[in-house]
């Protein structure tokens, strides 16, 4: 029996180019977990761990959101927040999507903000033939994520986030035979997220700095089919800031920088885990802690980082223009792209855009995210 549908092609491009630089070497299960959510981050070259200011930061850093209900009479306890995406829209698939819900609210009880996150990725529907072509059956394959958080302050200028995440990963059904597996391409797994984010009461920096960390996908191993093919997940390091070069009434730009190291070891033999494969990767305390920062060369570990950089400009809080630029080096992953955004707010409504202009050939070229949100 065999599988004739775009879903391996999705699979296979979706691995190579959605994510960091080791997911293009296979290294990782669950790629669909970096897709960068929020059209306002997605204009800023995808830069938003020190900026996360919006109930999209569950996604970019949890701690973000225990500062986003300080004054209550301005700001509102609740928000909510949706983004849809057609994803590599160079391909053509009309079922390839994306989507994305963040909602918080502050609960006085637990002095702290509670979040919530849904991340759905659909594959597309697949068509399941013999060996002679005979249209056996049709399937739908989809991965989602559903993500609990927490977020309070530690001190005024000190916030600290956790997220607890559920991830689900159906590729192909249990009743489609592939060769002798007799087990379906599904998985399920959980992770954790941590992230602070902290404005440094420098008098001299006039609270203009912000400075964010995340740990982001810290969990089990991923098994499709059995443990000696199991994959680890896309567990990731971001750090960046946020500084704002100008803040006045009218007029205020930030800008932005994110630097992104995917803690992820595997042996070079190592394959996806829809191919055996005799290596295992490194534990996640292992490569987190120690094996990602000692392996290769140090020229080689500092190559491995992705690096965003964006500014952000709002004219009396209504409008606001954004660009940014994504690098990854060369030698892993090779992608680059320049973003543009904008956005627009209007008493509790906000509605932003993102645009990715790469070269033409290039599968991201032209992706468009819309994000709109509501406070209540």
């Amino acid at each position: 029996m065999k599988i004739k549908s775009m879903f391996l092609a999705s699979i296979a491009v979706l691995t190579l180019l959605t994510s960091n630089t080791l997911f293009a070497q296979g290294e990782a299960a669950v790629p669909f977990l970096m897709i960068a959510p929020g059209a306002r981050a997605g204009g800023m070259g995808e830069a938003g761990v020190a900026t996360a200011s919006d109930a999209t930061a569950i996604f970019w850093n949890p701690a973000g959101l225990a500062f986003q209900y300080e004054d209550p009479d301005v700001d509102y306890k609740g928000e909510a927040s949706f983004m849809h995406v057609n994803w590599l829209p160079q391909f053509n698939f009309s079922d390839l999507f994306y989507d994305f819900f963040a909602a918080r609210y502050y609960v006085e009880e637990i002095d702290g903000m509670v979040g919530f996150g849904f991340t759905f990725l659909n594959l597309g529907e697949n068509v399941w033939t013999d060996a002679t072509g005979q249209e056996l059956d049709t399937f739908d394959s989809k991965e989602y994520a559903i993500t609990l958080g927490y977020a309070t302050k530690l001190e005024d200028n000190l916030g600290m986030g956790l997220n607890l995440k559920f991830i689900r990963s159906e590729l192909v059904p249990s009743f489609v035979k592939v060769g002798a597996e007799t087990r379906g391409g599904n998985a399920t797994s959980f992770a954790v997220d941590v992230g602070v984010l902290w404005t440094p009461a420098y008098e001299f920096l006039e609270n203009r700095l912000n400075l964010g960390a995340n740990l982001s996908n810290f969990g089990p191993e991923v098994t499709y089919i059995n443990e000696d093919q199991a994959d680890p997940l896309p567990t990731n390091l971001r750090l960046g800031f946020a500084y704002k070069v100008l803040d006045d009434e009218f007029n205020k730009i930030t800008l932005v920088y994110d630097a992104n190291r995917l803690l992820v070891v595997r042996n070079e033999s190592g394959t996806d885990s829809l191919t055996s494969n005799d290596e295992q990767p490194d534990g996640v305390f292992k490569a987190v802690f120690y094996s990602s920062w000692v392996k290769g060369s140090f020229s080689e570990r500092l190559r491995k980082f992705t690096h965003s950089i964006g500014f952000e400009y709002w004219y009396g809080n209504l409008i606001a223009l954004r660009a940014g630029y994504f690098y990854e080096d060369e030698d892993f992953g090779a992608r680059k792209f320049a973003t543009f955004g904008g956005g627009i707010k209007y008493d509790i409504f906000g509605i932003d855009f993102g645009y990715i202009s790469a070269a033409e050939d290039h599968p991201l070229s032209d992706t468009m995210r819309f994000s709109v949100s509501v406070q209540f």
